[in-house]
């Protein structure tokens, strides 16, 4: 190879700036990934400044109240002065002064993990046990007599009847603002299983008979692989419902969380700490939904992008 460079002539494959043509390739994949995802950082920045904006022209010409519609600049401005409030939600001894126990951005720390574990704990739960009911229901005749019915009669009751059921078997602390998930999210997803079951293509099944399956390797290698991406979905979806559910639960008294942050908002009519909460709260909901997307996308890696199918009308 050294004789055929110095004679002039390249070897197959390489250019004439010496790198070979999957180096090139590569190197154009790695600029279009990072060109994709500047372009969608800035449409997002876009979107949220665009709102922010609208909000503060309200304010500027009068049209909001500060006191009561505080405008972005206002409680993003006094984050430390509301951080603060937070360990009012995180004494865990009674009679703790409110200059003691954990500084304002551990408070927040403590408060905002707390909160996140509640919810993923009760998603977490709550899928598995739709999940399973759901295929069981499909698979025993007997279990889709026997509980369907009742699944179905439970699913319209809100989540907020569920709140004294929960402080009557759990007390104070977790374990109700994780059944409050979990009864939450459980009815609604089983029904999204079966669903899902029922829309299976005929076409999986009668090839897997063809080919002599059982009934359990039908579910458990055609039907079960069908479902997967509809039930991500599913969860993605129901990942906003479970932080809807939570801060209700945390309200009536948990200890510390998001929900008895609001509510000590509310009873000191604080309105900037009321948008700061919101705030850290759909901002753990966006990053959260971000890195469920970029799961289902490695995880269902062979379904083409959906958001792509209608860019060419």
């Amino acid at each position: 190879m050294a004789l055929a460079e110095a004679g002039g002539i390249k070897p197959a494959g390489a250019s004439a700036s010496g790198w070979s043509f999957p180096v090139m390739m590569g190197r154009l994949v790695d600029r279009s990934v990072v060109w994709r995802a500047l372009e969608k950082l800035f449409w997002t920045c876009l979107s949220v400044g665009m709102f922010a904006g609208i909000w503060e022209l309200f304010w500027w010409f009068g049209w909001a109240d500060a006191k009561l519609l505080p405008p972005p600049h206002v409680f993003v401005g006094s984050v430390v002065d509301q951080a603060k409030f937070f360990n009012t939600a995180t004494r865990w001894s009674i009679g703790t002064a409110m200059n003691s126990g954990p500084t304002p951005f551990e408070a927040v720390l403590i408060t905002l993990g707390a909160t996140t574990g509640r919810v993923f704990s009760g998603l977490l739960i709550a899928s598995v046990l739709a999940i399973g009911m759901g295929v069981l229901i499909r698979y025993f005749l007997l279990m889709d007599r026997m509980v369907l019915p009742t699944i179905t009669l439970l699913s319209p009751v809100s989540p907020i009847a569920w709140l004294p059921v929960a402080i009557f078997l759990f007390g104070i602390g977790n374990a109700p603002a994780i059944f409050m998930v979990v009864i939450a999210l459980f009815f609604h997803m089983v029904l999204a299983t079966i669903n899902q079951i029922d829309n299976v293509s005929p076409n999986f099944i009668n090839v897997a008979r063809t080919m002599g399956a059982t009934k359990r390797q039908i579910y458990g290698r055609v039907i079960v692989p069908a479902i997967l991406p509809g039930m991500l979905a599913v969860l993605r979806l129901n990942l906003f419902g479970a932080w809807m559910v939570v801060l209700i639960a945390e309200s009536t008294g948990v200890g510390y969380g998001m929900g008895q942050v609001i509510m000590l908002a509310r009873n000191t009519f604080n309105p900037s700490l009321v948008f700061f909460c919101i705030f850290l709260i759909g901002l753990l909901g966006f990053v959260f939904d971000w890195l469920l997307r970029q799961a289902q996308r490695r995880i269902l890696y062979w379904l083409p992008d959906a958001t792509e199918k209608l860019r060419v009308l």
